[in-house]
């Protein structure tokens, strides 16, 4: 491994207080400008403080690496969670709220691209109560609904909760954290799936 990539992935376990990432990490080293972008994003939205506490960012990247099904950056999104002190309920907190955002993307994508009105006016018939039934605190829920949505593709979902995160009094830089935070990990996560199908 070149050295610049050896230093990329030493400065991601650094940043992300581990003392060795993934082994399925080691695969960044094959395109080590794609690492070193990946090392800079995950410094700057993922790992520590920002406009977001350490503890709500690994929040959102936990759920952006279920969602792309990543058992390498499910792993570390979790030890990484584990040396902030979040509990183990607060990451189950996260995967429902995650999952129960899912059934709405589902239901309003299809409202949104059916075509028609028709289904405009009928409930919706899903029930959420998951997202108030949690540890997790009403900000954290719309910053994970938001990272979700967007990941989703759902338009009517993104929209709906920028309005809500917009009346619980988070900023734009908060909101759009969440989603660089979202993007960085779901790109790394990409890029292992795709490693595998290449070399399959």
């Amino acid at each position: 491994m070149a050295n610049d990539s050896a230093r990329s992935l030493e400065r991601m376990a650094e940043a992300l207080q581990c003392e060795e990432l993934p082994s399925e990490f080691q695969v960044y080293a094959q395109h080590p400008v794609f690492l070193k972008d990946l090392m800079m994003n995950v410094k700057k939205f993922v790992a520590g403080d920002g406009a977001l506490p350490a503890t709500t960012r690994v929040l959102i990247a936990l759920a952006a690496a279920t969602h792309a099904k990543s058992e390498a950056w499910c792993e570390l999104t979790r030890a990484y969670a584990g040396r902030l002190e979040v509990e183990q309920q607060t990451l189950l907190d996260t995967v429902a709220v995650a999952s129960t955002n899912y059934m709405y993307n589902t239901f309003f994508k299809f409202r949104h691209l059916s075509g028609t009105d028709r289904f405009d006016g009928l409930p919706i018939g899903l029930r959420a109560h998951t997202f108030a039934g949690t540890s997790l605190d009403d900000k954290t829920v719309e910053l994970i609904n938001i990272a979700v949505s967007d990941l989703n593709a759902c338009q009517p979902c993104v929209s709906g909760h920028v309005a809500k995160a917009k009346q619980l009094n988070l900023t734009d830089a908060e909101i759009l954290e969440a989603v660089q935070c979202a993007a960085t990990v779901y790109a790394g996560a990409q890029f292992l799936a795709a490693e595998k199908l290449l070399t399959a």
